[in-house]
């Protein structure tokens, strides 16, 4: 009998919890690491500073768990969006559009914020540096899904690590600037070059 009890209980808790690391993201966005503490997040979440703490005892573990959310919906964002990729000589330079706006929005300005501060915060970088290395692994693993590539081809990995890294500096520079127009042309020519650079990418034509 107590079984449907405990069951809306745990339901509550995950909400809670979801609340909690949504906020945190947005407050990380909007507010930067020291404006977003434990008692900002709590009222942005609707809830109450104890409630915030028993869930997550410090910020570092709330910022924790943020991280890990923010990784998997970029990596579940790709994967959900990868059956809407066209068909033929098109499917490329889609791939590599979804690819090179991975890093924009509201979730890396969050973990822009995260990583500016880890750069000069010890106690912080020994939670980030690991997780990112994590989101990282897993980011490059999808992309090689994504564009259909053979990674035991030399220098293919180093072109999908660069494309990567290609979409964190567009994703720099679209903060401060609507970077679109210059973002369409680029995308266009690294298309173009890993076209040309991995034969392998002709498969996505089938």
């Amino acid at each position: 009998m107590s079984t449907p009890a405990r069951e809306p209980q745990q339901e509550r808790s995950r909400t809670t919890r979801r609340r909690l690391i949504d906020a945190a993201v947005e407050c990380l966005g909007e507010l930067g690491w020291s404006g977003t503490t434990v008692a900002v997040i709590a009222q942005r979440a609707g809830v109450s500073r104890g409630a915030a703490q028993h869930h997550f005892r410090t910020r570092e573990d709330l910022v924790t768990a943020a991280i890990e959310y923010l990784g998997e919906v970029q990596v579940e964002t790709l994967r959900s969006r990868a059956g809407e990729l066209p068909a033929g000589e098109s499917r490329l330079e889609a791939a590599v559009d979804m690819l090179l706006n991975l890093y924009t929005g509201p979730m890396f300005r969050a973990a822009l914020q995260l990583w500016v501060t880890a750069s000069t915060d010890e106690s912080l970088r020994s939670v980030v540096a690991p997780l990112e290395a994590r989101v990282g692994r897993e980011a490059h693993r999808v992309a090689v899904e994504l564009l259909g590539v053979d990674e035991r081809q030399p220098g293919v990995r180093e072109l999908v690590q660069a494309t990567l890294d290609l979409a964190r500096g567009l994703g720099l520079a679209n903060l401060l600037t609507d970077d679109e127009r210059r973002r369409t042309k680029i995308v266009h020519q690294w298309a173009s070059v890993l076209g040309v650079s991995i034969p392998q990418v002709s498969g996505l034509a089938r």
